[in-house]
């Protein structure tokens, strides 16, 4: 017989009972250890259980080498520090639903988990019951025929309690993230299944509303959800009112009705799920039995995929959990909910909980640029998708920890909000002498001198900054003169409001142009460009007004002057990675900026590569860029860490010139 999984509990807690009265009827794990905030709590707990391990501090707990796994049960707001932690300790992670408090924390676990090669899962233990096995069957036999509209719901009156934790905003109270993810859960699910995917659908879209209590946390909300395949979803939950804790689905020859969706038999025994078909007079009642505990089922599959570092479908995936949370997100944003630790005051630190430092083994490589004092990471985080600072904290600060010291920013990014979120984070972390900003101004139509300067101003009050490492002109005005922008630009210079400054978007005839006014008139030129560079030739620009370098002319004066080309859409923007095939014109916008012969042909010659070092097309993409003759520093703009890591696979090929050149079709052979 195989060795039982060892397991710890952190928290001790109702749903910490639960799962320990599971795992004791479960086929492989056992209880070996307890950590809690208190040694008599952990005590209690551990007599009640028997648990010969009891500890009262959670690093304790981990710090514990026989405990292989870790259920964690602590308060919603504690569970990403910990599951981080957990990961970190090199043992398996089962964190209790929510993972986190928003996708951002759970994107944070799941990277941990990556890095430090554990197996993670949240928490839906009815996703493990054979239930849900055969809902899957039913819906996939087309037993009510097409889905069209879904029911879910998981309401519950507590008793009000502002202390509580279903009450209290600091405990991230309320009822969508307590059991409002099961509803979205389920919906997602059986939207996925009903349009024949293997696994969860995302929806389009998510218009909620809720009751804001005084505790300010939602005593009870409902949100409509569209999905792919015309299929809408009624989600309600709540803590202060009870409701029919259902779930329906409609289809276009019948309904199901499934009574006991959320705990289906604890602790085993008869569920029930119903189907009626239009033409038939009586429903058809399914019963589905088990022995097993319910969450000893779910502690069953945590054994059972062990190996794959994540559960499979129906389980909670890494991708079906990012999913659900991006939904609350929605949910709770669509009402204008956040919780206090989402707001300015409370994003002081980390999810993990540590100060922010850059961590041992980074392989960030950086470059110089004149007038900027620190070195120049090789790539350049952009923040022009970033208005939720809990989202852009954590890409920010995983950005960092990898050594990655640029941001770029601009005036037009969100409306102003892009710049407020990057400054915001800058100060809470306190590392404005630690990081480059890049901040761009003077887009058309307001390109002109008296514009830049007074949309400077505006851009370091928004970052709450005295002073910019690099400020770029976003475009260029031909009908200006361009003395005239030279001398604007220094005399902010001069007054310390910026340490060099460049041009985005600009030819390289108003480029020479520049500088020979400037070396002309003593003035200083410009310290970097920034247009767009990448394996792939740009046929059209995303933007109005965008230009390229790629071409021969502009990369043999880049190569002649040395001067730093900051690249955006250095990948393409996603040209290299398998959304790209000539079959495949579903995405408007790459069709149009990047499909062509030759840029196929490019794509197939980095898929060869990328056969010859391991790594991916994307990661020779970015490769390209950064091995030019001249300095380059690549522009990527992540919106998920894995996104960022695999951006940062680039830094670690050396192409020869002879690649570089036979990527770009320069050359038909390699040696």
């Amino acid at each position: 017989m195989a060795k039982k999984l060892a397991w710890g509990i952190i928290g001790t807690g109702n749903i910490a009972k639960a799962f320990a009265r599971g795992l004791a009827h479960s086929k492989t794990g056992k209880l070996v250890a307890v950590g809690s905030r208190s040694q008599e709590k952990a005590d209690r707990f551990g007599e009640e259980f028997n648990v010969a391990n009891r500890y009262g501090t959670y690093e304790a707990l981990l710090a514990d080498k026989d405990v292989q796994a870790v259920y964690i049960s602590t308060p919603h707001p504690m569970h990403a520090e910990w599951a981080i932690k957990t990961a970190e300790a090199g043992k398996h992670v089962l964190c209790e639903k929510p993972i986190g408090i928003n996708h951002a924390e759970a994107m944070a676990i799941f990277e941990a988990a990556h890095r430090n090669n554990v197996f993670a899962m949240e928490a839906f233990m009815y996703r493990c019951h054979p239930q849900i096995a055969k809902l899957i069957e039913l819906l996939r036999q087309k037993a009510i025929g097409d889905v069209r509209v879904i029911q879910a719901t998981f309401s519950f009156h507590a008793g009000f309690n502002p202390e509580s934790r279903l009450y209290k905003n600091a405990l991230a109270g309320g009822g969508i993230l307590d059991v409002g993810c099961y509803c979205t859960s389920m919906a997602r699910l059986v939207a996925g299944v009903g349009t024949g995917k293997d696994g969860p659908a995302e929806p389009i879209e998510v218009k909620g509303t809720g009751y804001l209590g005084q505790t300010g946390v939602d005593e009870y909300a409902v949100a409509v959800a569209k999905f792919p395949g015309d299929i809408v979803a009624t989600l309600a939950t709540g803590v202060g009112v009870n409701q029919e804790n259902v779930v329906r689905i409609f289809g276009s020859e019948g309904n199901i009705l499934i009574p006991s969706p959320w705990i289906p038999a604890r602790e085993g025994g008869e569920v029930r799920i119903i189907v009626k078909k239009n033409k038939e007079k009586d429903p058809q009642e399914i019963v589905i039995k088990t022995s097993d505990w319910l969450y000893g089922l779910e502690a069953d599959t945590v054994a059972a995929n062990l190996e794959r570092k994540q559960a499979t479908f129906p389980a909670m995936s890494w991708d079906d959990t990012l999913g659900n949370m991006k939904t609350l997100d929605m949910w709770r944003q669509s009402f204008g909910f956040l919780y206090e630790s989402e707001k300015p005051a409370g994003q002081m630190k980390p999810v993990h909980g540590r100060p922010l430092a850059v961590q041992p083994g980074s392989i960030m490589k950086y470059g110089k640029i004149a007038g900027v004092e620190l070195p120049v990471s090789r790539l350049v985080m952009g923040c022009d998708n970033q208005t939720f600072l809990p989202h852009g904290a954590v890409m920010w600060d995983d950005f960092f920890e990898r050594g990655g010291n640029t941001f770029d920013c601009a005036y037009v990014y969100g409306g102003g909000n892009c710049e407020r979120t990057l400054g915001q984070w800058v100060k809470n972390r306190g590392i404005r002498k630690q990081v480059v900003i890049l901040d761009k101004g003077a887009h058309t139509p307001m390109c002109f001198p008296d514009k830049l300067t007074s949309q400077l101003f505006e851009s370091l009050d928004r970052l709450q900054m005295d002073y910019l490492d690099i400020y770029m002109m976003h475009r260029d005005n031909t009908d200006v003169p361009v003395g005239e922008f030279v001398e604007v630009m220094n005399e902010h210079m001069r007054a310390g409001r910026m340490r060099a400054f460049g041009v985005s978007n600009w030819t390289l005839e108003r480029i020479q142009a520049f500088n020979e006014y400037a070396a002309k008139k003593g003035l200083t030129g410009l310290a970097a460009v920034s247009n767009n560079l990448s394996l792939a030739r740009m046929v059209e620009a995303p933007w109005k007004g965008c230009l390229s370098s790629g071409d021969a002319a502009s990369r043999e004066w880049f190569t002649k002057t040395q001067t730093p080309l900051m690249s955006w859409s250095s990948q393409a923007r996603g040209f290299f990675t398998d959304r790209a095939k000539p079959e495949d014109r579903s995405d408007a916008e790459l069709v149009r900026c990047w499909y062509a012969e030759d840029n196929f042909r490019r794509q197939e010659r980095a898929r060869q590569l990328a056969k010859k070092y391991g790594v991916t097309p994307v990661t020779i993409a970015a490769a390209y860029v950064l091995c030019q003759p001249f300095p380059t520093f690549a522009l990527i703009g992540p919106r998920q860490l894995s996104e960022t890591r695999t951006s940062f696979d680039g830094l670690k090929i050396q192409l020869s010139p002879d690649e570089v050149r036979w990527l770009n079709l320069e050359i038909d052979t390699l040696a």
